[in-house]
């Protein structure tokens, strides 16, 4: 009888080792088979026939003005996530693939993406730049005095101009919905100007010896000359090397003098160079402003239209003398 048991827990032994390798090897063909249909377009993202085009955008301010614009006929995803730092981002390889697989790449241009000549090289992905057109403001201090300042959606006027390219990018890659995108596009421009309309209306509340813009980087040169505000920074464009003891001593120089009464900084960086600027003058923190990056849904700008109604709502309180 010992030996009848052993032999049948030989035998259930070998059974379960037979359903295990069946188990693996179905499994393998699973993935073998996607990889297959993958290789083929049916796996990749925006190209199987119940797909959607995918739109790729180098970051969240972009993704969020192009949904707006596809509605519901594209899918629209962005590189970066919400509160990244965009001008040293370091592309990961999923990054790759993902672009790899999308039907359009859409970038902010104007030098705002230094990894992105790099990161599209040998994909053969069409690409279309969103600021062609804008009226461009150049840098005009530090090591990038004379280049363009790339922070032109900080202006909902460009924005519009941002929308066009759009429009005619998604018509391009879906003729199909061309009348949809133009109306969707439309229909956005103009919560774009309300929102400008509404924010040179609350900036006008600031008396005009306290219209001074003092931020981290110099980010705010297209709000600034729309809100007509003078803008001052403590270094032009977010870069490895910030923040020097002269570019401090400059801001700190500016506040004295022109008794501004509150300072910002961005929420991508450090506001610790700009508490120094704060103890040293006596001018108050007048908040987090956004600019590179929305925040998370269930954040204070989870859309670009947010992002811009809260910047002139700090900007506005602060230097009226009511910010904290």
């Amino acid at each position: 009888m010992p030996k009848l048991s052993f032999r049948c827990a030989k035998v259930a032994a070998r059974t379960s080792s037979l359903r295990k390798v069946r188990l693996r090897t179905a499994a393998v063909a699973a993935v073998v088979l996607s990889l297959l249909l993958t290789a083929c377009g049916g796996g990749a993202a925006g190209n199987g026939s119940d797909s959607k085009p995918v739109v790729l955008t180098t970051f969240t301010v972009l993704a969020d003005v192009a949904r707006n614009v596809a509605g519901d006929k594209l899918t629209v995803e962005s590189i970066t996530k919400a509160g990244a730092e965009i001008h040293g981002y370091e592309p990961t390889p999923g990054d790759i693939r993902k672009a790899s697989k999308a039907n359009l790449i859409l970038d902010n241009g104007l030098n705002l993406e230094a990894w992105f000549g790099q990161f599209v090289e040998g994909l053969d992905v069409p690409h279309a730049v969103v600021s062609d057109g804008v009226e461009v403001m150049s840098i005009s201090e530090d090591s990038y005095q004379g280049k363009p300042n790339p922070h032109a959606w900080m202006s909902p006027v460009n924005v519009q101009i941002y929308v066009d390219n759009m429009v005619k990018a998604f018509s391009e890659l879906d003729p199909d919905n061309a009348d949809v995108f133009k109306a969707n596009g439309d229909a956005y421009k103009a919560e774009l100007q309300a929102v400008q309309d509404q924010m040179k209306s609350s900036l006008s509340a600031v008396p005009e010896t306290q219209r001074a813009l003092v931020t981290c980087e110099g980010a705010f040169s297209y709000l600034a000359r729309d809100a007509g505000l003078t803008e001052v920074y403590i270094w032009a464009v977010n870069a490895e090397q910030q923040a020097t003891p002269q570019q401090i001593t400059r801001a700190i120089e500016y506040v004295k003098a022109n008794k501004v009464p509150a300072v910002f900084c961005e929420s991508t960086v450090s506001d610790a160079p700009m508490q120094q600027v704060v103890g040293a003058t006596g001018a108050s923190f007048g908040g987090t402003l956004y600019v590179d990056s929305l925040s998370e849904a269930d954040g204070p700008v989870p859309t670009y239209l947010d992002l811009i109604r809260h910047d002139a709502e700090v900007i506005t309180k602060a230097l009226a003398g009511a910010g904290s």
